[in-house]
């Protein structure tokens, strides 16, 4: 899985939370925004965690 990015992941899933945001605060837009937002922090965090495993992998 070299070179896989979590960040498509990330923003699929920030969409989702986004939509029920969204319809939650009858404010569609601005849901999908926050949730946008939310996805691609997740999905950085992911692929940080990602690297952060890999690397810790290479010295055993």
């Amino acid at each position: 899985m070299e070179g896989r990015s979590y960040l498509g992941i990330g923003v699929a899933l920030g969409v989702a939370i986004g939509a029920g945001l969204g319809v939650a605060m009858d404010n569609l837009a601005v849901g999908m925004g926050a949730g946008i937002s939310i996805g691609i922090a997740m999905g950085i965090a992911m692929d940080a965690s990602k690297k952060r495993k890999n690397k810790d992998g290479d010295h055993n």
